[in-house]
């Protein structure tokens, strides 16, 4: 019986970069412009050309959305030729779609690519998330802490105080209780209006973000993803499920999960070596906007790899007029 084929990282690395890099280059045209299903739907579009240009078996399981409410790159759509390794796939085509209409910072394209069975198949409902960067113990901060606990307990390991702590939140009503009890520590709030992924992101660089810890809540898929680019870049993040009803409860089940209550750790939630690409679709702290330079469009990306901690920075030119995707 033939050999199922192996997950090469490496060799699969660079496609995945071509298939954020796509995403961004084509909803370029759209930022600033304030329709964000467009630009949502052209990074969605580009994105699954490239990926079925892959010689792999994928699925994605952190998607847009269940099949019937997402027509492009629905949890559980298969992508790629089908020639190679199974893999599952995390993806958010733009990460950001207000940031991208209103030209706001921090917009990004993003991609994770592990082993078939790597990932964890989180439903589309809310996930209460913590995360710090690396280099600390584990239990420094867990998801059973209050907020001002969290950030007195990682003052004292920082050796600072508590005014010395930046804290990431996303800016919502249901967060202004926690936000209050923060600033009432002395830490500052960086509040970030979308791209909860890059959030946490900024916990893996403090030196160059200026960001400390992230906390609140969010999109579990986005959790996933977050927890994917910590597994490269280092650092820890907790997420734990969050459900308003018993539909959401149901979708849970759905995906397997039965424990509902369970505290899911970085690798817990991503479980194998994996590949992580985003691309800056506008301007961020982690990594530059699309640039429109004469004729040409330069996209930057961040390419890791979980397995040998690897992070690559790489800048795409291309001819505004061969900006099409499958190209």
């Amino acid at each position: 019986m033939p050999q199922a084929p192996e997950f090469h990282d490496r060799m699969l690395s660079l496609g995945l970069a071509r298939v954020s890099e796509a995403a961004a280059i084509a909803c370029a045209p759209l930022i600033g412009r304030g329709d964000e299903k467009a630009a949502d739907q052209a990074a969605v579009n580009a994105m699954r050309t490239q990926l079925n240009m892959l010689d792999i078996a994928g699925t994605v399981v952190i998607g847009e959305g269940e099949r019937d409410e997402a027509p492009m790159l629905y949890i559980g759509e298969e992508v790629g030729t089908g020639e190679g390794p199974a893999v599952d796939i995390a993806l958010d085509p733009l990460e950001g779609t207000t940031l991208t209409a209103k030209d706001m910072p921090n917009a990004l394209t993003v991609i994770a690519m592990g082993p078939r069975g790597s990932m964890l198949h989180a439903p589309d409902v809310y996930m209460d998330k913590l995360a710090i960067g690396p280099g600390f113990a584990p239990g420094v901060v867990t998801l059973d802490m209050s907020p001002s606990e969290r950030v007195a307990a990682l003052a004292k390991v920082k050796g600072t105080s508590a005014g010395d702590i930046t804290v990431c939140v996303l800016e919502r009503p249901r967060h202004e209780e926690m936000i209050a009890e923060l600033r009432a520590t002395g830490a500052a709030i960086r509040l970030i209006t979308d791209g909860d992924v890059a959030g946490v992101m900024h916990c893996a660089e403090p030196s160059k973000t200026g960001i400390d810890m992230y906390m609140g809540s969010g999109g579990a898929p986005e959790g996933v993803l977050a927890a994917a680019a910590l597994k490269c870049m280092g650092g820890q993040i907790f997420g734990r499920l969050l459900f308003r009803n018993d539909d959401e409860v149901g979708r849970a089940r759905k995906a397997g999960i039965e424990d509902l209550d369970r505290i899911y750790a970085r690798d817990e939630l991503v479980t194998g070596d994996v590949i992580f690409a985003a691309t800056g679709v506008t301007d961020g702290n982690l990594v530059p906007g699309i640039r429109r330079d004469g004729g040409y469009l330069t996209a930057e990306t961040v390419l890791m790899r979980s397995k040998t901690g690897s992070m690559r920075r790489m800048s795409y030119r291309n001819p505004i007029e061969r900006s099409q995707p499958g190209r």
